[in-house]
């Protein structure tokens, strides 16, 4: 086993790299408004040109991006009027894919956001290659598939993601991370609580609402509402924003949560399902904002309770924890962004991923993979030791 020659010579050429990122489609990057995966993807490209090196990223033609963009689709799948079908998404996406396997070998490094759908094919490219999983691992669909796949290397963007599959090639964890300058201080805030993002079930937006009810102050809601939360939003939801005190703003855009975050007295984060990361904490952290949430997922991993926010396991508690948020200095949430959370931060780790991967032997220009991994496939035995 030794280094592919011609990287071992650009090894000792130029410390530079030639990485390629490619982005699910379903938004542009960055997107418009909602869109956790992309804004990360071009958070993580622009940082990696700023510091000289040299990617290609494979996304929608209207995304914005000092990289070199090879387009895979026009316009965003979100885009339109109508929700995406099934063989259309996913056509899109075997295509970008395929534009990826036709120029592997001209990159150091292949990094796919685009969960699993490139597996087959990655197993087979010529270059070094890493997949971030964004999204939940928890259901028992999955079990099988990365079982099947042990050999992949993946990244997971908290620790507590990845506890479903702790048996997975897993290389780190990366946290999320924002540029330094993209949200600024505020010192002082104003009368009212935030929630941002989806409403859905497990996003638990009629917490936040009993929340600032009980404490007595307004509460914005801004968020996006998916065609398939539609019934939950109509039948749950919905009903509640009659209440003079909650003003449903709907999805805005990057400097209307600006605008919202950095003078909201605390981002209400009721979540009740296993939140991969959840950008909008450190969003809110950026500004200065306190985060009060729940338990779940990521959240103690980003969350320090009782300074940069509170940690509460049930509803009275978050109501106590609202009526004290004041008590948080702002600088304290700043710092800790400015500390764990910038691009700068998760670009310096995936880079030493990168390099770490560019430099690993490799058989015939491919990566070793493990024996039993087809044996293993969907029993229930954890895979042999690496």
């Amino acid at each position: 086993m030794s280094l592919c020659p011609r990287r071992l010579a650009a090894r000792q050429r130029c410390p530079h790299m030639k990485i390629a990122q490619v982005s699910p489609l379903f938004e542009s990057v960055p997107p418009v408004t909602y869109g956790g995966t992309e804004r990360v993807v071009s958070y993580l490209t622009e940082e990696l040109v700023r510091q000289g090196h040299e990617v290609s990223l494979f996304a929608t033609a209207d995304s914005v991006t000092s990289a070199h963009l090879v387009p895979a689709l026009g316009t965003s799948l979100r885009k339109g009027t109508a929700v995406p079908s099934a063989s259309s998404w996913l056509s899109c996406h075997v295509i970008e894919l395929g534009m990826v396997a036709d120029l592997a070998d001209t990159f150091d490094v292949i990094h796919f956001h685009t969960d699993y759908l490139h597996f087959c094919m990655a197993r087979q490219l010529p270059t070094p290659h890493l997949t971030t999983l964004h999204g939940r691992l928890d259901l028992p669909e999955l079990q099988p598939l990365y079982r099947y796949f042990n050999d992949l290397p993946l990244v997971s963007i908290s620790n507590s993601q990845r506890a479903p599959l702790s048996w997975a090639n897993w290389r780190a964890t990366v946290h999320h991370g924002l540029p330094i300058d993209l949200y600024g201080f505020e010192p002082e805030a104003d009368d009212y609580f935030l929630f941002v993002g989806r409403i859905s079930p497990e996003k638990r937006a009629d917490r936040a609402i009993e929340i600032a009810i009980r404490i007595g102050l307004p509460l914005y809601i801004a968020a996006k509402v998916d065609p398939a939360d539609q019934v939950y939003f109509t039948s749950y939801i919905e009903p509640l924003l009659d209440h003079p005190l909650v003003h449903f703003i709907g999805e805005i855009r990057e400097g209307e949560k600006h605008s919202l975050l950095s003078r909201a007295k605390a981002l209400l984060f009721p979540i009740d399902w296993p939140e991969p990361f959840g950008l909008v904490m450190i969003e809110a952290l950026a500004c200065g904002t306190p985060v009060i949430a729940y338990p779940h997922g990521s959240v103690p991993e980003v969350l320090e309770h009782g300074v940069t926010g509170y940690i509460v396991s049930n509803q009275e508690d978050a109501v106590a924890a609202a009526r004290q948020v004041e008590r948080l200095d702002r600088r304290d949430c700043r710092a800790a962004f400015e500390q764990r959370f910038t691009a700068a931060h998760m670009t310096q780790a995936y880079l030493k991923l990168y390099e770490r991967m560019r430099d690993e032997p490799r058989i015939n220009g491919h990566a070793a993979r493990h024996p039993e991994a087809r044996l293993t496939a969907g029993q229930p035995q954890a895979p042999s030791p690496r």
